[in-house]
């Protein structure tokens, strides 16, 4: 099985703006979420990013500015001894009907595909919001709910049939709660 943990970007990793995060003076990462990053990935777990950017597709910000801002979580996590293995990002409208914008799985999919792992059993998909955890049940992953971003409204819209969903505080909270059962 592999150990593999995708996350969602904006509200996980970052503070999350319903106004999106169009520039790299706007993209504020959480307190703890870049040590919680080199954290997992010191304890032999694969970080990968699936990240909804429709920003793009409505014109607010370029490919190039979705680049700088990657670069520079890049570079952070990398300064505290972590690394991030792939960011897979969705450029596409809700309207587009595509099939990598989560809640589909598609871009779980080119994350497993280009990591080379067989199947997404036993990885999981952490996010803040209910298309996060949608698009991680339909890959086939474990999934965690943190209550940063969208959080604490999605926790309200979880019902029964996702009771096998984690819920934790933060990123941060999820990393010690993995790390404590990865023994």
């Amino acid at each position: 099985m592999a150990k593999l943990i995708i996350l969602d970007r904006d509200g996980v990793i970052n503070r999350d703006s319903d106004a999106y995060i169009k520039s790299l003076s706007e993209w504020e990462p959480y307190p703890d979420a870049i040590a919680a990053i080199a954290q997992l990935h010191q304890n032999g777990w694969t970080i990968a990013i699936a990240t909804n950017q429709s920003g793009i597709g409505r014109g607010y910000y370029d490919t190039r500015t979705l680049e700088q801002i990657h670069c520079r979580l890049r570079s952070l996590v990398n300064e505290a001894g972590g690394e991030i293995a792939i960011i897979e990002y969705c450029p596409h409208l809700p309207a587009d009907n595509c099939d990598c914008r989560k809640p589909r799985a598609g871009m779980l999919i080119r994350i497993r595909k280009s990591l080379n792992i067989p199947t997404l059993d036993g990885c999981w998909m952490v996010g803040d919001s209910l298309r996060d955890i949608q698009a991680g049940i339909a890959g086939g992953c474990r999934t965690a709910l943190v209550l940063t971003g969208k959080g604490q409204r999605t926790r309200r819209e979880l019902d029964e049939a996702y009771s096998d969903t984690w819920i934790c505080d933060d990123l941060e909270a999820f990393s010690k709660r993995l790390l404590s059962l990865d023994v």
